[in-house]
């Protein structure tokens, strides 16, 4: 059976707190990592410049990753209730990601090489940014993957259990590696990367939604108008929401693959281009500031629920 009602919230509240208090499980070997091998062997084996390959792979991934998900959710709901539910919340919590987007972006002021920390956080050429791209980079990567990591997930975990958070993030992935607009992957990737965007449509806006709710802004939807102008129908709109909170100006012309593609910018046009340490220690600020809005509305959530079960 998939969860319902007071139960998958329970779940998503101890996927949160096993997250922010104790990260990545480094005794194993990542979800994320097994779905990015399988597409990798697929990429390997059976490649072709082909949109229908690439729908190929797509299939593939998504129906194992479905049928994975059902499967380990049968076999833990032949656990007795509680020890499922335990379990169900620690794989839920792999899946997600806030701690360690927090603590790869602080890396970047914990370093006098911010460019090689950057690495692990974007696919654009890092060696030749200053400092301060350096830091628009990591707040840039910090409010989208905070889409990708954390709403997004946490959103399917609760409309569809663990299968819905396990398929949600290997169409992230499949994106992640195969959904650029290059030689190799523009019809590749195609099909990916529109998914991609389908199922992140309504988590992203969610997202810049509630970075200006927590930051008290009563025009919560002042993103709306320059979020829309990134390349991505998704990116932008967390991006511009952090970039009017923490008072600086994101997004610009960036360096992709070797190719220089001018974009957008994100933010008061008031606010400085010049991104600065205090700006990466404002953004990470949000880092509780979220947490405890989603810890709130998950135990208002199981505190309907539970009056609804007393008074039925």
């Amino acid at each position: 059976m998939l969860f319902h009602g007071m139960d998958i919230f329970i779940i998503a509240l101890l996927a949160l707190l096993i997250d922010r208090w104790g990260g990545e499980f480094k005794f194993i070997r990542h979800p994320v990592i097994l779905i990015g091998d399988a597409i990798k062997g697929f990429e390997n084996r059976f490649y072709q410049n082909s949109i229908l390959r690439g729908v190929q792979l797509t299939l593939f991934i998504v129906g194992l990753t479905t049928l994975i998900g059902l499967m380990v959710q049968y076999l833990f709901d032949l656990l007795p209730g509680l020890v499922n539910l335990i379990i169900t919340a620690i794989v839920a919590s792999s899946l997600l990601a806030h701690r360690m987007l927090h603590d790869t972006v602080l890396s970047l002021i914990q370093t006098s090489r911010p460019q090689e920390a950057l690495k692990m956080l974007v696919s654009r050429d890092t060696e030749h940014l200053n400092e301060s791209d350096c830091y628009k980079a990591g707040i840039e990567s910090y409010a989208e993957n905070l889409s990708d990591g954390v709403i997004a997930p946490l959103f399917y975990l609760l409309l569809f259990g663990l299968p819905g958070i396990l398929v949600y993030k290997a169409i992230n992935t499949l994106d992640s590696m195969v959904g650029y607009r290059t030689t190799r992957y523009e019809k590749f990737g195609k099909l990916s990367a529109k998914l991609d965007d389908l199922v992140n449509w309504l988590p992203a806006r969610l997202t810049a939604t509630l970075i200006m709710l927590v930051n008290f802004k009563g025009q919560f939807w002042q993103f709306y108008r320059q979020g829309r102008l990134h390349d991505s129908p998704n990116s932008g709109h967390p991006i511009t929401a952090m970039a009017l909170n923490i008072h600086c100006q994101l997004g610009g012309d960036t360096v992709y693959f070797g190719e220089l593609k001018p974009k957008a910018f994100f933010g008061e046009a008031s606010h400085p281009k010049i991104i600065n340490r205090s700006h990466i220690e404002a953004c990470l600020g949000h880092w509780i500031k979220i947490d405890l809005a989603l810890y709130s509305l998950l135990l208002i959530a199981i505190l309907l629920n539970f009056i609804g079960r007393f008074y039925a």
